[in-house]
């Protein structure tokens, strides 16, 4: 994210936050966290790859002795990510997460397979319309045709909770497809209202972050001005549909460029000094929740301060080329595990306290055949065949966890993995996270008079 624009001009105020309760319910503390000696204990997992068996073995004294139980309503998202030649089938993938206890998950496409595997599952389920059909759906004939195909058939035995219209539209270079989104988006909403859905599914997109024109401090955040035209119709339809808005955030990449001006510990969760909103003066010990303040103030900036920030993507690479700086095992961990931690505390945001908020992590396992640099292939907890390539404790989860799951269906040649697409749409790709915008945590801070509440 470009944080050095808006150093030496005036900007508006950050407006004032609506105080009452979102319409998304805030999953109170049921218990106190308790950190819990455990003696050694191994669940072991079978899964079958191909003509052989590995055994996952899941380590559940070392997470449960330094974190604790997940409590109700925990909801850490892991991106499963297909763009991959070895990975498990979805049946195989199914088996993994009921034994680990997800019970959410979002694909990048509607894959036949996926959607039958994970039926009587009570998986909660995000399904993808993809960029190359967004302009489609705007005939409302040919929307409805898409909700009666790819979902309606597959409802309500599995649990779809969402559909995603395209994946970082705003920020894909192409003015006909953004355009065409919140119209598609009508078409789709709509087409549930038609079927009866609307109450069980909600229809969004996910963001990068680089839709932002400023995010320090968190009070200034704001669009880029050239989107204004668009944002504010999508924000019109979240907010009429009770709808969230999905960002995709990396901390990663403020680090990767400017090592010398961002904290390490404040980009990993680390204990850390923090920095305070001069304006707000609210306290952010992370990066990763000042981002997404910095997109709630953009939002409420433009008349909707009453819509949920959620995170689509987020994470942190276990390996990199030379000059993809802090990722390493070591910091990919910390990162992961110590974002765990705030999802076990149900904790919100700065500005949303008392909302928690719902982070999808980036991602299950390792995907080889994905494009761009080295980092690109690494962001996964798992390798291919299963094995860990670190342990942050997703295997200690119990009866009554939550921990949610977002998938991708796809090589970045568009060959299809273990699915038969019914109308032949080619799904969403994975987003190449070097096109993520970056944000660091120093700058000049313009006056300003501001009322918060």
């Amino acid at each position: 994210m470009q944080a050095k624009k808006g150093i030496g001009k005036r900007l508006p105020s950050p407006p004032s936050l609506p105080t009452s309760p979102s319409p998304y319910l805030f999953f109170k503390s049921l218990s106190p966290f308790v950190s819990l000696s455990l003696s050694l204990s191994l669940m072991a997992v079978s899964i079958l790859l191909g003509s052989r068996i590995v055994s996952m073995f899941l380590l559940f004294n070392l997470f449960s002795s330094e974190f604790g139980f997940l409590r109700p309503g925990s909801s850490l998202g892991i991106n499963y990510g297909q763009v991959a030649n070895n990975l498990p089938s979805p049946e195989q993938v199914r088996l993994l997460l009921t034994s680990l206890r997800i019970t959410k998950t979002r694909i990048y496409d509607t894959n036949p397979g996926v959607l039958t595997a994970f039926a009587n599952t009570g998986i909660d389920l995000i399904v993808t319309v993809p960029n190359e059909a967004v302009g489609m759906m705007m005939d409302p004939r040919q929307a409805l045709q898409w909700v009666m195909t790819n979902v309606q058939p597959y409802f309500p035995a599995t649990k779809i909770t969402g559909i995603s219209v395209g994946n970082e539209v705003y920020t894909s270079d192409d003015p006909t497809l953004m355009s065409n989104l919140v119209p598609a988006l009508l078409s789709i909403h709509s087409a549930l209202v038609q079927l009866g859905l609307d109450s069980y599914i909600h229809v969004s997109t996910a963001n990068s972050l680089a839709v932002l024109e400023n995010s320090y401090p968190p009070s200034m955040g704001s669009f880029k001005p050239e989107m204004a035209n668009l944002v504010v119709p999508f924000l019109q339809f979240l907010a009429a549909t009770k709808s969230p808005f999905w960002i995709n955030a990396y901390p990663y990449f403020a680090y990767k460029d400017s090592p010398a001006k961002v904290s390490l510990d404040y980009v990993l969760f680390n204990p850390n000094a923090g920095m305070v909103d001069p304006y707000t003066r609210l306290r952010y010990d992370n990066m990763l929740y000042a981002q997404v303040d910095a997109v709630i103030f953009a939002i409420a900036r433009l008349g909707y301060g009453g819509v949920e920030v959620r995170v689509s993507e987020t994470g942190w690479p276990s390996k990199g080329d030379p000059n993809e700086v802090g990722a390493t095992v070591e910091n990919a961990r910390a990162y992961n595990r110590n974002l765990l931690l705030r999802q076990i505390r149900s904790e919100g945001t700065p500005v949303r306290p008392n909302q928690r908020l719902e982070v999808y992590l980036f991602a299950l396992f390792n995907e080889d055949m994905k494009p761009g640099p080295t980092s690109e292939r690494n962001y996964g907890l798992y390798q291919p065949d299963g094995t860990m390539v670190y342990n942050v404790g997703l295997a200690a989860l119990t009866s009554s966890a939550s921990v949610s799951l977002t998938s991708s269906a796809t090589r970045e040649n568009g060959e299809t993995m273990n699915r038969i697409h019914v109308m032949r749409l080619p799904p969403c790709p994975n987003t190449t996270k070097k096109k993520q915008q970056r944000q660091y945590t120093g700058g000049g801070i313009p006056p300003s008079t501001i009322l918060f509440i």
